[in-house]
């Protein structure tokens, strides 16, 4: 098979409507615009990868699909309704994986499951345990979590994100602290799981390779200000392997697109 890039067209209205949105930040150096007049449409289960240098406006904008921020101008739709706040149906997992160190794993994402109305206690311990098992971590759902490697830590926060069943999940660079074995594993992990569940995912990372890897849709930010510069569908067979030669090739074309934007290119 011969990789390719293929430059996408306008797409078509979806789960996620962001609809020239821009983002200034106040400080007391000056005004900083973060993110410049930004549109965007993720379809339901769609997996699309935000890649660039820092400063772009990846995080900005991830931050906001979350509800954890508003826009300066523009807005945020999720299936036609304005986002204006977190909520149960879009979840967040970050680079650190921010787990609460007094409660053992099924703890942590029991935690979770209080966003997740309707569910008594027995109900909250079987999901809890389905999605732990998801993660392959059932073995060690009453471990501490400091008896836990940074992987498996990073799975249990995964598996928190999954519990409370969002209908679009958020990824923050999540793998981005771990070794390469280990996030190697992660990708096989996710891909299956993305498959499994048909979540909708907005995944940020500096690594083209990564985003080639996970995605269906790779975007192309720039900085100063942050803005999408082209978007990539990736026609790649799952699973996929990021060792894969066919892979290495289509990731070297993104990232020389990347680099013509940019003078700060990501990692490949």
């Amino acid at each position: 098979m011969t990789a390719s890039a293929t430059l996408l067209p306008e797409a078509p209205p979806a789960k996620l409507r962001i609809e020239s949105v821009s983002k200034t930040f106040h400080g007391t150096r000056g005004d900083v615009l973060a993110l410049d007049t930004t549109t965007l449409t993720v379809d339901e289960g769609e997996f699309v990868c935000l890649v660039g240098p820092s400063g772009c406006g990846k995080s900005t904008l991830l931050n906001l699909v979350a509800g954890l921020d508003t826009p300066t101008t523009g807005r945020l739709l999720m299936d036609g309704k304005t986002i204006t706040s977190p909520g149960s149906e879009r979840m967040m997992m970050f680079q650190e994986h921010a787990l609460f160190p007094w409660l053992d794993v099924i703890g942590n994402v029991l935690f979770g499951l209080k966003l997740k109305p309707g569910l008594n206690a027995k109900e909250r311990v079987e999901v809890a345990k389905y999605y732990l098992k998801l993660v392959g971590l059932e073995r060690v759902m009453k471990s501490s979590i400091h008896e836990l490697s940074g992987g498996m830590r990073q799975r249990v926060a995964l598996a928190r994100s999954l519990a409370p069943n969002p209908r679009v999940l958020l990824m923050d660079e999540p793998f981005a602290a771990l070794d390469a074995m280990t996030r190697e594993q992660l990708y096989a992990d996710l891909q299956k799981i993305s498959a499994a569940q048909k979540k909708t995912v907005l995944f940020v990372t500096h690594n083209v390779r990564e985003a080639v890897c996970l995605g269906d849709r790779v975007i192309l930010f720039s900085p100063n200000p942050g803005r999408i510069r082209e978007q990539f569908k990736i026609d790649l067979p799952r699973p996929r392997d990021i060792n894969d030669p066919a892979l290495s090739v289509l990731a070297g074309e993104i990232t020389r697109a990347l680099k013509s934007h940019t003078s700060a290119p990501a990692d490949e």
